[in-house]
């Protein structure tokens, strides 16, 4: 890949505000903290920072002691840190709580049809019977591929194999290559079927960090690359001319949103952005989200936490103006990636 230009010190810095902005938040055992931290966890990797390695250290630890709640495939999303911290550390605390969160998605957590995983939040409470969310692909299937990996576990592997090639069954539009947010299967639809910024950077960003870990003869890899490959080359079309995408990626008048325009960046890099094209795109992107970090190190116009809306107003009106954990862990994961890019 051609270089990307940038200023790294100004990079770096870049990463150190979001990360210490992270922990100013009171964020709890949940996705939030998941994928906020799993950002810092990247930032880590690509820094050597041991500042932040302690700081994600210290808050696990005292949560475990505080009492961590009960499963849901959402809360398994923690599981990205926990894994990163037994990487970096070998304490075996850290990998024995990761592997009761993979062993509950393997035997306790609600799915439908093929083994697809439903969509639980807090608790596990099933409010979306048989309802399969693109953010599960997040939250449990690249965390499944992940540890399936770390400890040679077929059984992990595997389930985290079907739950790319489920939610792409019934999420990918084989008309546009794009992602719905979500399908009910008691409804066979794809509910409001809106092509949703962070939900198709969700399915690219796990479809691009997964591809590293599944070996190349396996049928799996050419699905999973194919969607990726084809998801992209759609994607790249929608690019807004500052470098974002748009919430609702195929309606230019929706707002530009940076959570999903992080992933989306950040998916083109772990796949090399290798044609002229996707390169441009990550420049691009790279140059649009750096405009989007405050002087604080809030990451800017994130939308806030959004159900599969209604309607396509919905998503068009979803708030922009907080801070929020996966707008803070995407932006560090796109920013990392482009650093470690830089530096290999």
């Amino acid at each position: 890949m051609k270089p990307l230009i940038f200023d790294e010190q100004e990079m770096v810095e870049r990463i150190d505000r979001i990360v210490k902005r992270t922990f100013e938040m009171d964020l709890t055992w949940d996705w939030p903290a998941g994928v906020a931290f799993y950002g810092v966890g990247c930032a880590y990797l690509a820094t050597k920072n041991e500042a932040y390695l302690t700081m994600l250290k210290d808050w696990i630890d005292e949560y475990i002691d505080f009492g961590i709640p009960p499963m849901s495939v959402n809360i398994v999303s923690m599981g990205h840190t926990l894994l990163t911290l037994y990487q970096e550390t070998g304490e075996e605390k850290y990998l024995d709580l990761a592997k009761e969160k993979a062993e509950y998605l393997i035997h306790d957590a609600p799915r439908f049809a093929e083994g697809v995983l439903q969509h639980t939040v807090g608790g596990g409470v099933s409010i979306f019977p048989e309802q399969a969310w693109i953010d599960t692909l997040f939250m449990a299937g690249y965390f499944l591929i992940r540890m399936g990996d770390e400890l040679n576990n077929p059984v992990y592997m595997e389930d985290g194999i079907r739950q790319f090639n489920g939610h792409e069954k019934y999420l990918q539009d084989p008309k546009t290559n794009l992602y719905y947010h979500g399908w009910d299967n008691l409804q066979s639809n794809n509910m409001s079927s809106i092509f949703w910024a962070r939900g198709n950077a969700w399915a690219a960003y796990t479809m691009a960090a997964v591809l590293r870990m599944i070996d190349v003869k396996e049928p799996a890899f050419m699905e999973i690359n194919g969607s990726l490959r084809d998801q992209l080359s759609a994607l790249l079309q929608l690019q807004s001319v500052g470098g974002l995408w748009h919430t609702i990626v195929t309606e230019p008048d929706s707002y530009e949103e940076t959570s999903g325009s992080a992933g989306i960046a950040a998916a083109l890099v772990l796949t090399g952005a290798n044609t002229p094209k996707g390169y441009k795109a990550v420049q691009k992107a790279l140059d649009g989200l750096m405009k989007k970090v405050d002087e604080r190190g809030t990451v800017l116009d994130v939308s806030t936490g959004t159900a599969v809306m209604n309607t396509a107003e919905g998503y068009r009106t979803t708030s922009k103006k907080r801070i929020e954990g996966w707008g803070q862990g995407l932006a560090l994961a796109f920013f990392s990636h482009v650093l470690a890019k830089a530096k290999s």
